[in-house]
C-alpha cells in the first residue's frame, strides 16, 4: 500500500499528505484475547508508517460503533445525500425525509454492523444511538455492531456448538475416527482442525471441551435446510427487553430506507452472482441459488472455480447460508422489503467501506454548519435577469396595446 501511495502522490505533496491508520474488529479480538499482542502490533505498523515519506497522524483500534458510524457516512458521503443545495432548491430539499439517507450493512471477518437513520429511536438504548449535524442537518443515527458474528468468526462459533452438542459421543471415538459431518461445507470436501489452537480463540473460547483427540475432521454434506438450521442458533432470539430487538438482546428499531450492504456481503453475494441492481431477485430466488450452490459436489465446485483459493471457495455455501440467515433472522428483513438491500462493491470509482468515512471525520471534509455560499450563483443570477427582462418587456407591449387600441376596436365605446 505504501509503495503504492508513493507511486500515485506526486513526490513532492508526499510530506504533506496525512496518513492514518484504524484497525478493526480483527484487532478488537486480539485486544482481548492479548493486550500486550495488540499494543505491539500497532507500534509495530506505527514505526512502519512514521519511516515512510508521508506526515503519518497515527493507529489505533477503532470501536464496533465507530465502525458501523463511518461506513454510513461512506456510502451517503459518496451517493450525495449530504449534499447542501442553493437557490429554489433548498425549499424542496428541505421537504425530504431523513429516511432518504442509505442504512449501512457491514460485514468483516470477525464483526458485523448496521446503522441508518430512524424516526423511532426512544431513549430504550441511547448507547446504540449517535447524533451527526452534516451540512447544517441533524441526523439521529441507529448503530449497532456485533462483535464475533463476522463472517470468518461466525463459522468458529457454528462449529464450537456443533462439538459443544456432540461432545459425549466424542468421548467415544479415537484419534482416527473423529470426524465431525457438516451441511455447510460441499459433499466431498474434507478439512482439519487443531483443537488447541480452535479454543484460544475468544468466540469461541467460552464453548472449551475436554476431548479425547487433538485434531478434529469435518466431513462436508452440502444441506443448505441442515446449515441454515445450524446456523440459526447463533442468533438467540428467546429474550428481548425491549419494544423490539435483533438478537442477543439488542435493541433493533423498525428498519426504515434502503440500504447499502458491502465489504463481505458484497463479496459473498457477488461471487454468486446475486448483486445486480438492473435486475434484482427475490429472496426466494436468492435462497434457491445459494441452495443449488450448496448441493454440487466439492471436486465439481473446484474445477469450475479452479483460480480461487481452496479455503475461500470451499466457505461460500456457509458464507451465503449465513449472509441469509444474518439479514432475516437477525436484522428483521423479509420478503417484502428484501429489495431495500443493495449490495454494493464500489460507488462510482470508491470503495464502498468504513475507511472513507474515518478519513472524512478525521480530516473534518465534512463540515457541521452548511458552508456560507452566495444567494445565487452566477448562471443563476444571468437566468433570472433574463427572466425579469422578459416580464418587463411583456408588461410594456400590454400597456402599449391598452392605450394605442386602432380606432376600429374602439366603435361602440361609449
Amino acid at each position: 500500500c505504501l509503495q503504492q501511495a508513493k507511486e500515485v502522490i506526486p513526490s513532492a505533496q508526499h510530506k504533506e499528505t496525512p496518513v492514518y491508520l484504524g484497525a478493526t474488529a480483527g484487532m478488537r479480538l486480539l485486544r482481548l484475547q492479548n493486550e500486550s499482542a495488540a499494543d505491539k502490533v500497532l507500534s509495530s505498523v506505527g514505526s512502519t508508517l512514521r519511516s515512510a515519506p508521508f506526515n503519518f497522524q497515527g493507529a489505533r483500534i477503532i470501536t464496533g460503533q465507530e465502525e458501523g458510524a463511518y461506513g454510513w457516512i461512506t456510502i451517503n458521503y459518496l451517493l450525495g445525500n449530504f449534499k447542501q443545495v442553493s437557490g429554489w432548491k433548498r425549499l424542496l430539499h428541505s421537504l425530504k425525509s431523513l429516511s432518504e439517507t442509505s442504512g449501512a450493512l457491514d460485514l468483516g471477518g470477525a464483526s458485523t454492523q448496521i446503522t441508518f437513520v430512524s424516526k423511532d429511536l426512544s431513549s430504550e438504548s441511547p448507547e446504540n444511538q449517535l447524533y451527526f449535524r452534516l451540512y447544517g442537518k441533524d441526523y439521529q443515527v441507529y448503530t449497532h455492531s456485533f462483535l464475533c458474528y463476522g463472517k470468518d468468526q461466525a463459522l468458529q462459533q457454528k462449529l464450537a456448538r456443533d462439538l459443544q452438542a456432540t461432545w459425549i459421543d466424542f468421548c467415544f471415538q479415537t484419534m482416527e475416527n473423529s470426524s465431525l459431518p457438516d451441511p455447510c461445507f460441499h459433499k466431498g470436501y474434507e478439512r482439519t482442525i487443531n483443537i488447541s489452537d480452535f479454543f484460544k480463540n475468544p468466540c469461541t473460547s467460552d464453548k472449551k471441551k475436554q476431548l479425547p483427540f487433538s485434531q478434529l475432521y469435518i466431513k462436508g454434506e452440502g444441506d443448505y435446510q441442515k446449515c441454515r438450521e445450524s446456523i440459526q442458533k447463533l442468533f438467540d432470539k428467546s429474550n428481548c427487553p425491549y419494544s423490539s430487538c435483533s438478537f442477543n438482546g439488542i435493541y433493533l428499531p423498525p428498519l426504515q430506507g434502503d440500504f447499502g450492504a458491502f465489504s463481505a456481503f458484497y463479496f459473498v453475494m457477488n461471487f454468486l452472482n446475486l448483486t445486480s441492481e438492473q435486475n434484482p431477485l427475490a429472496l426466494n430466488k436468492v435462497t434457491s441459488t445459494i441452495e443449488s450452490f450448496c448441493a454440487r459436489p466439492w471436486q465439481e465446485v473446484k474445477t469450475a472455480y479452479h483460480h480461487i483459493k481452496e479455503k475461500y471457495l470451499s466457505e461460500y455455501c456457509f458464507s451465503g447460508a449465513y449472509i441469509l440467515s444474518l439479514l432475516e433472522n437477525g436484522y428483521e428483513f423479509t420478503e417484502n422489503n428484501w429489495q431495500m438491500i443493495h449490495f454494493l462493491g464500489k460507488i462510482g470509482s470508491s470503495d464502498a467501506g468504513w475507511t472513507l468515512g474515518y478519513m472524512l471525520n478525521l480530516t473534518n471534509m465534512i463540515p457541521a454548519g452548511e458552508p456560507a455560499r452566495p444567494p445565487l450563483s452566477h448562471g443563476s443570477y444571468v437566468g433570472l435577469m433574463v427572466l425579469c427582462s422578459l416580464v418587463l418587456v411583456s408588461v410594456l407591449l400590454f400597456a402599449w396595446l391598452l392605450f394605442h387600441k386602432p380606432k376600429c376596436l374602439q366603435k361602440g365605446i361609449v
